[in-house]
């Protein structure tokens, strides 16, 4: 399956993708539904305004709105055929876009053109802690290697319910948050700029059906809830949170900023890339029990862009394939007690790492807990992340010559206000 448009072979954005996401025109408040191909930002609120997707009958607005979740709610019989129409009218074998210039100078935009927004309004968001790597990592640092998993680890997909209205799209800066730390040679807390801010790399998925209160999902309907994942960077003041989080977990070591990919990628998309997951053991209760390869094959990497510097350190290079817990067991415990789930919401997996440290998926297991600082092409080291660094995540999955990818997380660290 080829595209008209000419997109090239290590584009995260081939015809075999076709993403959903909010563009807005640069110096205009107009914005816009939208997919991408290659290079090209492709408007479908125009796609659908000529009458391209006519016989779906879906209302304008919904291709106007500034969020993808009335696109979303159309439920995932109507948006994935949409999808499968994208790919028609871009493909080859259909030559009636690909033969009009006037209507392609209305609906392709060059990316540079655009500017993406958040692409879903996250009415609430849950962040898991589904690898076991990253987990015993942690567990190791701060408490006896011997036994570095809690004894429910293996039972249960540990979350908590993080903040939502700080989870910002990618090309958002953000301030050094500020809080209180306990630093090990002082008696009582002080107050003041985190000194220890780090990543997490993670992937989310979102939501795009609902349940009613005290309703429930089980592991094999879990997959049509799932409307799509983005890319996750979720922000973390490690001080802070030594100090904050017994007994009930982090709050402001967390709350501060998270950082998405704009685009959302349908599982529809990632479906050539499903894989074994990690064995677990013991046996997990009837409600977890599973069928087929629910993992994904997605490669990832975190890079660090210093102020001044023209060369980026890459840090990591994991892969959400090591997710001991899959998305289908999350959301099938995140709603066995009723929880009810909502079209939006946003659900990140934790920290993603793998068996060797190239794999880690943050600062605090890279540099181990900053006893091993990382060089810099500057000449500088890193143990946490500097005021004025720029962090980029990159993700994509990849068999043979089918590729889909999320495009980046970046996100630049402000000096605290």
């Amino acid at each position: 399956m080829t595209s008209w448009i000419q997109t090239a072979k290590d584009s995260d954005f081939s015809i075999f993708n076709i993403p959903f996401g909010i563009a807005q025109l640069k110096n205009s408040l107009k914005y816009f539904v939208a997919t991408r191909i290659g290079d090209y930002v492709i408007n479908l609120s125009e796609i659908n305004r000529l009458g391209y997707l006519s016989h779906f009958n879906i209302s304008q607005p919904v291709f106007d709105a500034r969020f993808l979740n009335d696109f979303i709610a159309l439920g995932k019989p109507v948006t994935s055929q949409v999808r499968n129409e994208l790919i028609n009218i871009f493909s080859d074998s259909n030559g009636n876009l690909a033969q009009n210039t006037l209507h392609q100078s209305l609906v392709m935009l060059a990316h540079h053109e655009v500017n993406m927004l958040m692409p879903v309004k996250v009415g609430n968001y849950t962040d898991f802690y589904s690898s076991i790597q990253h987990a015993t990592n942690v567990g190791s640092m701060f408490r006896d290697p011997k036994n570095a998993l809690l004894p429910n680890y293996r039972h249960i997909p540990i979350g908590y319910h993080g903040r939502a209205s700080s989870i910002t799209v990618s090309g958002t800066n953000f301030h050094r948050p500020k809080g209180q730390t306990k630093p090990a040679d002082v008696e009582t807390p002080v107050f003041g700029p985190c000194k220890q801010l780090d990543f997490e790399l993670e992937m989310a998925f979102i939501t795009g059906k609902a349940t009613n209160l005290g309703e429930t999902i089980t592991t094999d309907k879990a997959g049509e809830f799932i409307f799509g994942m983005v890319l996750f960077n979720d922000w973390s003041a490690r001080d802070i949170q030594t100090w904050e989080y017994v007994p009930l977990g982090p709050f402001l070591s967390k709350s501060f900023c998270s950082t998405i990919s704009p685009w959302v990628v349908t599982l529809e998309a990632l479906e050539p890339f499903r894989v074994a997951g990690e064995k677990q053991t013991p046996p997990v209760l009837p409600y977890l029990e599973f069928q087929g390869n629910l993992n994904i094959d997605i490669q990832l990497s975190v890079s660090i862009l210093a102020e001044g510097s023209d060369q980026e350190k890459q840090v990591s290079n994991s892969n959400y394939k090591y997710m001991y817990w899959n998305m289908n067991q999350q959301l099938a415990h995140h709603s066995v007690n009723g929880c009810n789930i909502e079209i939006g919401d946003m659900y990140a997996s934790g920290t993603i790492s793998g068996n060797d440290p190239s794999a880690y998926g943050s600062m605090l297991e890279i540099t181990w807990r900053g006893t091993k600082p990382i060089a810099m092409p500057d000449g500088s080291e890193r143990k946490f992340i500097h005021d004025k660094d720029t962090v980029i995540m990159r993700a994509f999955a990849q068999t043979n010559s089918i590729r889909v990818g999320f495009g980046e997380a970046r996100a630049k660290v402000l000096p605290a206000l």
